[in-house]
């Protein structure tokens, strides 16, 4: 999961039955707390498949689609086949696949997985997951892949693309592989095959004094050695039902990961396969043991950056030639803990281009610990940690994503979850804290696309035989190290309800903008207990903005077009953001109550309506055209989105209108490159 080494609400009731096993699974609560000792560890060392959305009168949407869907790098940023900067937003799905219970796959089956991407999309809107694939049920055997596994990761993966979810997998693991602990350990890994590890012939597996089960990482001297050998290839001997062979262990992994690409290429329609975004091939890497003379810098350039060019060569061979390398620096380049922090973020890599995308994790270990940070996370706590991953994809001239951030539900650090997590999707949104937001907006940067840990519809609900023993049965909160961080879980009904604020997961964010986001930020009002958490007000000297707005939530996007595309700027709209009261401030016109949208050919009836999300029954998004007459290159553009918890008259908003074109005049914004 999330620098491992020391980690790791309800929106309107998703109508959704989701279907699962063992519902009369026991709630237990289990031990909790196993984050902590990862600190002192570091210290010590448009849709594709789905049917299409529709206009009012029932005609496909003509921007939607395959063109929509399919995304690309294109600099620092990602793009649609329409020329669309693009967001990624959503979970990692999930968790589940690091059990043994569903054979390491994020669910029992594809109806699971169908009712689980429904909900996802309703509670959430988010518009893409990161999907977890498990190397030691791929190739349970050397050199033989298990094609039973990869069809039933096929049938999840397309149930999750026909819901509207853009997917991009990841071949899992921490500590290496479960296979390096006995059943009675206190802890557990997943990734590689038992096969690797009996042929590696690793000391038996201890952590010595660890509280917690990310100090393994740096202090199991199995977990090291096992780590270390797969970065240096170590040569095994393996028996086969064919004799004895050879096997260089990285070497088999990318054989695996090859044939996996060429299996999921082969077997997902065109359209389907235009939704897979690109490959995540390794979670968190770390030497293990770095070699004489080497340190984390010089490990990144010689050891890991090659192993990404040869899985790169691998997605070629597979038919993913189009699609980027999520390539992750060493898991401790970005530590927020100064003495854990290592030197790292692919700084010899050069200019990596669209043939890769810098794929990194943050978590606060700082508040994780409960012992390096009192108190509650405020306006701005992560601005500039986010600000550097910023930093180095514009550095290496590549987007970027934050694919696993989150915070503990359960255990002594839990009740900063609510603030810590806004302030992660604040520094998410922009560079800037609140206070500053209005006054600085030039300087509020690119939207970072990222993918929460984790959605994992069975939680609580697991009955996980820990390292396979039946006298351990976990079935609390993730069963998987005391970790409890999934957003989601299933009600006594049945239902995925939401287990954090809906206020701060359904989001209102710019998923597809028709030229350069140059400024966003949302005030999503979401609680601490009782508390509202507002840290970005409307400046007293917009009277009738502010007026606008009141209490309620509220989002500004500002953006320069490029004029190479007709297709619309959308956002989603959170549940609240109903088309009968939302109120939109923009250039474009004002309204309350977007209308649905429609269009003559390519033209857009109205140049602020709204319509559901691709795949979806009850997400909407709010759509923003520009007629072409008015939004050439360089043309600034601005929308302020309100919830409508009041309705404001025709002359309130003409206000505010005047207000936001006068502000956005005086921001500074760049109107080229």
């Amino acid at each position: 999961m999330a620098i491992t080494a020391v980690r790791r609400g309800v929106r309107r009731q998703s109508r959704v039955r989701v279907r699962v096993r063992g519902l009369t699974r026991p709630r237990g609560r289990g031990r909790r707390g196993a984050l902590l000792g990862a600190a002192l560890a570091l210290l010590a060392a448009g849709a594709v498949a789905g049917p299409p959305a529709r206009a009012a009168e029932g005609a496909p949407l003509w921007f939607d689609g395959r063109t929509a869907t399919e995304v690309s790098a294109d600099g620092i940023r990602f793009t649609d086949g329409h020329g669309r900067e693009v967001v990624l937003r959503g979970f990692n799905v999930s968790g589940e696949t690091k059990l043994e219970e569903n054979g390491g796959l994020p669910f029992a089956d594809a109806a699971d997985a169908r009712a689980s991407a429904t909900a996802l999309r309703s509670l959430t809107g988010g518009n893409a997951v990161r999907f977890l694939l498990s190397w030691a049920h791929a190739e349970p055997e050397p050199g033989k892949v298990d094609t039973g596994y990869l069809d039933r990761a096929t049938e999840q993966i397309t149930a999750l693309l026909d819901a509207g979810l853009r997917v991009f997998p990841d071949f899992h693991q921490d500590l290496f592989s479960r296979h390096l602990f006995h059943k009675d350990s206190w802890y557990t890994g997943d990734g590689a095959p038992r096969w690797a590890v009996e042929a590696g012939g690793y000391p038996v597996e201890s952590c010595g004094v660890c509280v917690l089960w990310g100090q393994n990482i740096t202090q199991n001297q199995a977990v090291k050695n096992a780590t270390r050998d797969f970065w240096t290839n170590r040569v095994l001997t393996v028996g086969t039902s064919g004799g004895v062979r050879s096997v260089p262990v990285q070497d088999a992994f990318l054989d695996t990961a090859q044939k996996t690409m060429a299996h999921l290429a082969g077997r997902l329609t065109e359209d389907r396969f235009a939704g897979i975004v690109g490959f995540d091939p390794y979670n968190e890497p770390y030497a293990g043991e770095y070699a004489t003379g080497q340190n984390s810098r010089t490990w990144e350039r010689d050891t890991l950056w090659p192993f990404y060019e040869r899985f790169r060569a691998r997605m070629d061979l597979a038919g993913w030639r189009d699609k980027p390398l999520f390539a992750e620096p060493n898991m401790f380049w970005n530590s927020n803990l100064d003495l854990a922090r290592q030197e790292g973020g692919l700084l010899d890599a050069g200019a990596l281009g669209k043939r890769y995308v810098f794929n990194t994790h943050f978590y606060d270990q700082k508040a994780i610990s409960g012992v390096f940070m009192w108190g509650k996370a405020k306006d701005g706590q992560y601005t500039g940690d986010l600000g550097t991953v910023r930093d180095r994809a514009e550095a290496l001239d590549t987007p970027a994503i934050v694919s696993e951030f989150g915070h503990p539900l359960s255990g002594y650090t839990s009740d900063k979850a609510p603030t810590v997590d806004k302030a992660m999707y604040q520094a998410l949104d922009t560079r800037l804290p609140g206070s500053t937001w209005w006054t600085q907006p030039a300087r509020s940067g690119p939207v970072l696309s990222a993918a929460q840990w984790q959605w994992d519809i069975y939680s609580g609900r697991h009955r996980e035989a820990m390292n396979g023993n039946s006298d351990k049965i976990l079935t609390a909160a993730d069963a998987w190290n005391d970790e409890d961080l999934s957003a989601v879980a299933l009600d006594s009904s049945g239902r995925a309800v939401l287990r954090q604020d809906a206020r701060l997961l359904d989001r209102l964010y710019p998923g597809a903008v028709a030229g350069r986001t140059l400024a966003f930020s949302y005030e999503d009002r979401s609680r601490d207990a009782g508390t509202v958490l507002t840290w970005n007000r409307v400046p007293a000297t917009m009277p009738s903005t502010a007026r606008l707005v009141g209490d309620g939530r509220y989002g500004v996007l500002v953006w320069r077009s490029e004029g190479a595309t007709r297709a619309p700027t959308q956002l989603h709209l959170p549940s609240g953001f109903t088309p009968s009261s939302a109120t939109v401030v923009s250039d474009l016109g004002t309204v309350t109550g977007p209308p649905d949208y429609t269009a003559s050919g390519r033209t857009a009836d109205h140049p602020i309506a709204s319509a559901l999300e691709p795949g979806t029954t009850d997400a909407r998004r709010l759509l923003l055209s520009a007629p072409a007459a008015a939004d050439g290159a360089g043309t600034l553009h601005y929308a302020l989105v309100a919830d409508g918890s009041a309705a404001p008259s025709a002359e309130l908003r003409a206000s505010a209108q005047r207000e936001l074109a006068a502000w956005v005049a005086g921001a500074g914004f760049p109107v080229a490159p």
